[in-house]
């Protein structure tokens, strides 16, 4: 997303654990994933004190309860049978980092309504879309053959896809780092 903006940007991976963290701190999903986006940027930044770090997460909240990324295609196809005419939440948290202090961020949510669809529809698209899926907490990617699966999308589709978007460009052009 942020190529296709036209930022400039190098994505290093956090190696922060997650689950550990997700079972530590709790709370609310927009805290929680705030959090999350917030440890991740910090660990980068620990690492690379002078650059401005982006942080962000995603998590999938139906039924009071929070979905991770499926491990494999039998997982992702268990999570669908659940979300299944169900509507569930998107919550994505976005940040910025320097020399490990917070310096902004930013959460919002998406309303996703799944249709109600057959073990054929789920068999064929899970074979098309594989192991792509595996990287969406959701199990599905709204961007390609995923979209088949809704009836209603309500909210931004930047935050649907795992970063509020318009929100960082904001925040990055208020900071100077993008042109005014």
């Amino acid at each position: 997303m942020l190529a296709g903006a036209g930022v400039g940007f190098e994505a290093l991976a956090s190696q922060v654990d997650e689950a550990a963290l997700k079972s530590r701190l709790g709370g609310p999903p927009p805290a929680l994933a705030g959090a999350l986006a917030l440890a991740k940027a910090q660990a980068v930044s620990a690492l690379h004190p002078a650059a401005l770090v982006v942080g962000a997460d995603q998590l999938l909240v139906c039924g009071g309860k929070i979905y991770d990324k499926p491990r494999d295609l039998a997982e992702a196809a268990t999570h669908l049978r659940a979300l299944s005419g169900q509507t569930h939440e998107l919550v994505t948290a976005v940040c910025l980092v320097q020399g490990g202090a917070q310096l902004w961020s930013h959460v919002e949510s998406a309303h996703l309504s799944m249709r109600n669809f057959s073990e054929d529809f789920l068999q064929s698209y899970l074979a098309a879309d594989g192991a792509e899926i595996l990287h969406c907490v959701g199990a599905y990617r709204l961007e390609g053959p995923g979209a088949q699966l809704f009836t209603r999308v309500e909210g931004d589709y930047f935050t649907v896809l795992g970063l509020p978007l318009l929100a960082l460009l904001g925040a990055l052009r208020a900071r100077g780092a993008l042109p005014a």
